[in-house]
């Protein structure tokens, strides 16, 4: 962890050599700045935290919503699974329907809708998310991106053993969505569903949910609750070799469907 007299935002841009700025206001963790190529629509700047060892919590916000330390920084990371939604969003037509994504975390998918018109709220239950998402869509000239506060389920106990509290400054999804979309969202054993009753509240009658799963496991459990929930499932293999600029990506794209 490094120490607050010391800290640095260090910017990269992957066209350009490392460009590093003393921030003489830092926020208590580090960032970098990337330029983000997703086939179909302009390059996208993301702000995102520097590595998986940023932490920041200085009023318990992130546990006192279940959020460990070790978790704390997932949702300022790039992840391939929301690069491999984010290159499906880019391909969808765009249409009046409404679109939720949930458990967006820098919300690349979200951004990449946003930019071509499309009609989106994103949502996740981190309390930075809304911070950096603001900045995300500062930095790529983009007017708001709606965003509502999203918590499926709740933590038994904080690492503390304290109870875990779920209050929130955003308001909370609510309505109803023709698409829902989540990348790495099966990320955990879920016997009682609750995911899956998530979507079901926040699914229109007739809706479809996209999942991009790097192949966690825990599949079974999610399907068989969504089944109940009226969906039929599509499953596509995502099987990406390494590239210069990538490592390999092994997944599946899962598409369900009520009508």
């Amino acid at each position: 962890m490094y120490s607050l007299a010391s800290q640095r935002l260090l910017v990269f841009c992957m066209r350009a050599a490392p460009i590093v700025f003393l921030n003489p206001s830092s926020p208590g963790y580090l960032t970098k700045q990337e330029s983000i190529a997703v086939l179909g629509v302009e390059d996208l700047l993301i702000r995102s935290l520097l590595d998986k060892n940023q932490f920041h919590d200085p009023l318990d916000e992130a546990l006192n919503l279940g959020i460990s330390s070790a978790t704390w920084p997932l949702f300022g990371l790039l992840w391939p699974s929301g690069q491999r939604m984010a290159e499906r969003m880019a391909l969808r037509p765009v249409s009046q329907e409404r679109i939720l994504e949930i458990g967006c975390g820098l919300g690349l998918s979200s951004l990449v809708a946003h930019r071509r018109g499309a009609n989106v709220t994103a949502s996740d239950c981190h309390p930075l998310t809304r911070t950096f998402l603001d900045e995300n869509t500062r930095l790529n000239g983009l007017p708001p991106l709606a965003y509502r506060h999203g918590l499926w389920g709740t933590a038994a106990l904080r690492e503390d053993g304290l109870p875990v509290l779920t209050a929130a400054h955003d308001a909370l999804v609510s309505g109803q969505f023709d698409l829902i979309v989540g990348s790495d969202i099966l990320y955990e054993r879920d016997d009682e569903g609750a995911l899956a009753s998530f979507i079901h509240a926040h699914a229109a009658a007739q809706s479809q949910v996209w999942v991009v799963d790097p192949n966690r496991g825990n599949r079974a459990a999610f399907h068989k609750h969504m089944t109940l929930a009226g969906f039929s499932l599509q499953e596509q293999l995502l099987d990406r070799p390494a590239q210069v600029d990538a490592p390999a990506y092994k997944g599946r794209m899962l598409t369900y469907t009520r009508a």
